[in-house]
């Protein structure tokens, strides 16, 4: 793997400046604070490269990720586009000796993320998922706690999100391009999870409810599903639940959070802004979490190519989450659980 002299050697560049929720502009500040020089950016929107322009003086546009490729000197590049378009950017760019960061998820398919994987070994790249909510404050606090045992030993997580509501008109509710219901605020649960649970993956069964909201959304038999729910099964012993729900009547219990960690001496259970620890006793602990650190994430990919720095995302990482997201759905429809695969 290449390695530079300082941050601002690594010229980054962005695939997608889309409207939504203006990642193309974070992402490149983000670089920017780490050091890192934006250079380019590819959208096929012209308005989206105007505003570009606009917001990055100088900084080279181009309206299709061949272009940026072939003309700019551009070192690491960061995907933000549908999630379906991953694995054949990333390979793009890979292919083309530019090392790259996918928003989340890293793929759809462990058999995405596996090519993904052994493109980047193959050429000695970094690949990486943004997975800047490994320094969200809830599990960093959750790690603490749980860290210093006062849950006991970690049995059973269970991970939840959702509500009752028809879903919005957009990429996202499409099963082909999103990947299901799983795969949006999933992919962060599982993450999260997998943070706590550190014992490889032995099982995974899924399960699904179609169709309730389909015929009202423009995408009719590609809708994700309505609801949709995973058991995975560790090597450890421990077990994983998550639900992803748009058919859930009470979503808000108070008992539940966004992750509920039972231990064999307690409960830990968290949501975006506190923590509650239950006692076998009843008796319970209340508290705030610490701030995020997103700042975290590309500080470490900057210090991993210039100082050689351990990659804390990488890709195998990234893959754990998929390869539960992928077989969860493949066992919905088929019925029946299915064993993980490790390369």
């Amino acid at each position: 793997m290449k390695h530079y002299k300082q941050a601002k050697d690594i010229q980054v560049g962005v695939i997608g400046y889309g409207g939504a929720y203006n990642m193309g502009h974070g992402h490149l500040m983000q670089m920017k604070k780490a050091g890192m020089t934006p250079l380019a950016v590819a959208e096929i929107d012209p308005k989206r490269l105007a505003v570009a322009k606009e917001e990055f003086p100088g900084i080279e546009t181009y309206t299709s990720v061949a272009a940026m490729l072939k003309k700019s000197a551009v070192n690491l590049v960061t995907i933000i586009t549908p999630h379906n378009t991953h694995a054949k950017l990333a390979l793009q760019c890979l292919r083309a000796g530019r090392s790259v960061v996918c928003e989340k998820p890293l793929a759809i398919t462990t058999a995405e993320c596996d090519r993904m994987i052994a493109e980047a070994k193959k050429r000695k790249l970094v690949l990486s998922t943004y997975h800047n909510r490994h320094w969200d404050g809830c599990i960093l606090e959750a790690l603490k706690h749980v860290g210093r045992g006062e849950i006991g030993e970690v049995i059973r997580i269970e991970a939840h999100m959702g509500g009752y509501a028809r879903p919005r008109d957009w990429w996202r509710s499409s099963r082909t391009i999103s990947g299901g219901i799983l795969y949006d605020w999933g992919v962060h649960l599982l993450e999260y999870s997998l943070q706590l649970i550190r014992s490889d993956i032995v099982e995974v069964a899924g399960f699904a409810k179609n169709g309730f909201w389909a015929d009202q959304t423009p995408w009719k038999k590609d809708a994700n599903e309505d609801e949709a729910h995973a058991v995975v099964r560790f090597r450890g012993g421990q077990w994983l639940e998550l639900t992803i729900s748009q058919i859930d009547s009470n979503p808000k219990r108070p008992d539940r959070g966004m992750l509920e960690i039972t231990g064999t001496k307690g409960t830990y259970i968290f949501d975006g802004k506190t923590f509650r620890i239950v006692r076998p006793d009843g008796k319970i602990r209340q508290g705030e979490n610490c701030p995020n650190t997103y700042d975290a994430y590309y500080k470490n990919i900057a210090d991993h190519l210039v100082h050689g720095k351990k990659l804390i995302i990488t890709p195998e990482w990234s893959r754990r989450p998929i390869h539960i997201l992928d077989l969860a759905v493949r066992s919905a429809k088929l019925g029946k659980s299915l064993k993980a695969k490790y390369k």
